[in-house]
């Protein structure tokens, strides 16, 4: 029984506890509102910034190419007011050279000013017509070029100076020929009636200062996608063409916007906002990006702080709900333990609140109603309340072999009057104790071989094996319940050890015990106010008479030939006479318990009397033909 009370204890455990439950639940609501909270400010912090950014990429792009524009116009007006100047020279070499020196004095960052035309047709040389050629030959020796080479790019150029000619103004970039960054500007030139291209070749460091280097990256391309400045100078010394970018062929798609923006994605994979804006003059675009990744950094790092602070929160959630979870799970845990116990048939627990909350009042409750189970365990056959608890014990009766036991004290009725006479009225608690002491002992042997108490019928005990449980089978059934009444016997020699008959307060007690097996009905029966389990039938009826038996045949043990049939092979027994039971046809045959065969011990009856004190009856002198017993002692075998 121990081992399946424990077996059930230990298969009762908590799947989900409470802590962890606490822990998912606040863990998932702290997760979903920081999460909302950061996604929402992302997004509204996300639009608010890529709008600030679009607007500074779209200011810094319009600011820079108005500079640039500004700054074309100049060199452009500087120098036409240059060859305006030596014209109305006319025949004054002297007077253009001044002025052409005073000229490079003062605008350093122009290398050389051209007027030239297209050779006619038929022409072997394919060399433009230069009618001016001014040099700043300062410019050129402080960036080691050689001015010799503007007529080598003028002629690789003589499509450009036939349409500058006819009225287009067109920058080229001249770095890839002079080796240094050097723009070129056509601007037609009209003078004596002939169509003229007035070429300026100038330093492009000036515009890119201008365009500064920072988040926001500018460069300017001309009609054709040639990059005209750049921040990677190699880009521009090589001569780089973009015009194959999507970003570029969205742009002249949009050709009648002079100014607009987008995002895009570059040839090197990332992605950009792009401004451009159109310039009047030379056909040149200025175009202002930052990269998308640049413009969202803070706010990739924002949300990668708030990551880390919903991880901190996140886990010093989770500790403090573990920590609070014990000072309700720990209760709880002891509850469910205390459940498991009563479950199990221990009652009487220890519980006392540690909490002034609902968990306090419902421990202090549950200690309570265990008290009450412990008290009422006393007054009713504990394991069969359990087991009808559980519901492994059915309303209604159903048949079993089992074998019923009865015992009665000796002379209890002289006992009683003794107390009575010496103690008045303190006699009753005299022998409530007295009996208490001795059913403690008796019950503890029934239950300690598997039997089931059934009732006390004042100095009576009554139990049976093999009913609400069994050993196995009804032979070992039967053995329990004989071991019980030899654990009973061997219990009362040690109780009875220095008592002394003329004591009135503390008697020895002597008992007889009467063991049948058979047939009988098991269940519960009573009202509905109350029930008990317990069995009825004929060989209950047949117990009881045996264990009157004990005193007229001077026994302390007696079992019918039923029981003897299944345990007369592992127990020492002596016949004694047959008896002729009120509604037996035939005599019952009676055995005297002297020993478990396996164990020390009296051998004979005779030994066992000796031991007991029993005196040996004069079976020839007793009488048998009371009515009232309902029993009659034959000498047949």
């Amino acid at each position: 029984m121990a081992k399946e009370k424990n077996e059930r204890q230990n298969s009762v455990k908590v799947r989900y506890p409470i802590g962890l439950k606490l822990v998912v639940i606040i863990t998932i609501l702290i997760l979903i509102s920081l999460s909302l909270i950061t996604v929402l400010v992302s997004v509204m912090v996300s639009n608010d910034v890529r709008i600030t950014a679009e607007d500074n990429n779209l200011n810094v792009n319009t600011r820079s190419a108005a500079e640039a524009e500004s700054s074309l116009n100049t060199i452009r007006s500087n120098a036409l007011v240059l060859l305006d100047i030596l014209n109305a020279a006319g025949n004054s070499p002297a007077l253009a050279r001044q002025a052409a020196a005073f000229f490079f004095e003062r605008s350093q960052d122009i290398a050389a000013i051209v007027v030239a035309s297209v050779p006619p047709e038929g022409g072997n040389s394919g060399v433009p017509l230069l009618s001016t050629r001014l040099i700043n030959d300062r410019f050129f020796l402080s960036n080691e070029a050689e001015p010799s080479r503007i007529e080598g790019f003028l002629a690789g150029s003589t499509g450009v100076l036939e349409r500058s000619a006819l009225g287009e103004a067109i920058i080229l970039n001249a770095a890839p020929v002079f080796g240094i960054p050097l723009l070129a500007l056509f601007y037609p030139w009209q003078e004596g009636g002939a169509n003229e291209a007035a070429v300026i070749f100038f330093s492009s460091e000036s515009l890119s200062e201008i365009f500064g280097t920072g988040a926001n990256s500018s460069f300017m391309i001309n009609g054709d996608g040639d990059v005209l400045i750049h921040p990677q100078q190699d880009m521009v010394r090589a001569g780089a063409n973009v015009g194959n970018q999507d970003f570029i062929r969205y742009m002249w798609e949009n050709s009648d916007q002079l100014s607009l923006q987008s995002l895009y994605t570059g040839e090197d994979g990332v992605q950009y906002f792009g401004a451009w804006t159109k310039l009047s003059l030379g056909g040149a675009v200025v175009i202002t990006n930052i990269e998308y990744n640049v413009v969202f950094e803070g706010i990739a790092a924002t949300t990668r702080r708030n990551v880390l602070l919903t991880a901190a929160v996140v886990f010093a959630s989770i500790i403090f709900i573990w920590l609070f979870s014990k000072s309700i799970s720990s209760p709880l845990k002891l509850l469910t333990t205390a459940a498991e116990q009563i479950e199990g048939g221990q009652f009487e627990i220890s519980l006392r609140p540690r909490t002034q909350d609902e968990i306090g009042v419902l421990t202090g409750s549950f200690g309570r109603m265990s008290t009450a189970l412990g008290i009422f365990g006393r007054f009713t056959n504990r394991e069969i309340a359990i087991r009808a608890m559980r519901g492994e014990i059915k309303p209604g009766g159903l048949p079993k072999q089992a074998t019923v036991f009865f015992s009665d004290i000796r002379g209890f009725t002289e006992k009683s009057e003794n107390f009575t006479k010496t103690y008045g009225s303190q006699a009753s608690d005299k022998i409530v104790l007295w009996l208490n002491d001795y059913f403690t002992k008796m019950v503890d042997c029934v239950e300690k071989t598997n039997g089931v108490v059934d009732k006390f019928i004042g100095d009576a005990v009554m139990a049976h094996w093999g009913t609400a449980y069994t050993s196995g089978s009804p032979g070992e059934d039967a053995l329990n319940c004989v071991k019980a009444a030899l654990m009973m016997r061997a219990a009362l020699l040690k109780m009875n050890r220095g008592r002394s008959e003329d004591d009135p307060g503390n008697p020895p007690i002597r008992i007889g015990c009467g063991i049948n097996t058979g047939i009988v009905t098991a269940g519960q029966i009573g009202s509905e106010q109350r029930m008990e389990y317990t069995v009825i039938g004929d060989p209950v009826n047949l117990a009881s008479r045996t264990e009157a038996l004990n005193k007229p045949l001077g026994t302390d043990i007696l079992i019918t030939e039923d029981t003897w049939a299944l345990v007369g092979d592992k127990i020492r027994t002596e016949e004694m006479p047959s008896v002729k039971v009120k509604g037996k046809e035939k005599p019952v045959r009676l055995f005297a318990v002297v020993k478990l065969e396996a164990e020390e011990g009296p051998e004979t009856l005779a030994e066992l009397r000796e031991l007991l004190g029993i005196p040996a009856p004069d079976l020839s002198r007793v009488d048998t033909g009371s009515e009232e017993k309902k029993y009659k002692i034959g000498n047949e075998g």
